[in-house]
C-alpha cells in the first residue's frame, strides 16, 4: 500500500488537533497550515470529508475553529484514511485471470495486513509514541521474521535479511 499525500496530511492535521485535545482548544485551519506546511485550500477539502465523517467538529467566528469529534483513543488511523476515500489496497483489487490469482490472494493478505494495522492504532496512540506489534495472527509467525526491524529468533537461530 503506498499512502498518498491525501492520507498524510488527515492524518497528519488530526494529530495537530489530537495535540490539543487535552487542552479543549479548537484549533484553525490557517494554523495547521502554517505549522505543517500545508496549503489551506488543501486543508479545507480535508476537513469537509473529515466533518461528513463526523471526525472532527467544527466551530465558526471568532474563538472558532475544529477540534476531534471524539477522544483521540477512540479515533484510529484507518478511520481518517477511510474519511478522506483513501483506499487501503483491498478496494482496489480488480477481477484477474487465473494465472494471477495466487498473487491476488498476496496481496489481498498484505492489504487486510495493513488494514489491521492501522486499525489499531489510535490517535492517542501516535499521540504517546506507541505504535503496536506487527504480526500476521499466526503463532510465532511475525512479519518481522523477514528482518524487517531486526534479527528474529526462529527454531534456536537468528535470521535476518542483510
Amino acid at each position: 500500500m503506498k499512502l498518498s499525500t491525501k492520507g498524510r496530511y488527515a492524518i497528519t492535521a488530526m494529530l495537530d488537533l489530537a495535540l490539543n485535545a487535552n487542552q479543549g482548544n479548537r484549533v484553525t485551519l490557517a494554523d495547521i497550515s502554517e505549522f505543517q506546511g500545508i496549503s489551506l485550500s488543501y486543508l479545507e477539502q480535508l476537513f469537509a470529508r473529515l466533518r461528513q465523517t463526523e471526525l472532527v467538529k467544527g466551530t465558526r467566528g471568532p474563538g472558532g475553529g475544529y477540534r476531534l469529534a471524539r477522544s483521540p483513543d477512540e479515533i484510529t488511523i484507518a478511520e481518517i484514511i477511510a474519511a478522506v476515500d483513501e483506499k487501503t489496497g483491498k478496494e482496489k483489487m480488480m477481477k484477474i485471470d487465473e494465472r494471477h490469482q495466487k498473487t491476488q490472494e498476496l496481496w489481498e493478505q498484505l492489504s487486510n495486513c495493513i488494514t489491521d494495522y492501522l486499525a489499531n492504532i489510535t490517535l492517542n496512540d501516535l499521540v504517546a509514541g506507541h505504535r503496536p506489534k506487527v504480526t500476521s495472527g499466526s503463532d510465532n509467525n511475525d512479519l518481522d521474521a523477514y528482518g524487517v526491524w531486526g534479527k528474529r529468533e526462529n527454531n534456536d537461530k537468528q535470521t535476518s535479511m542483510a
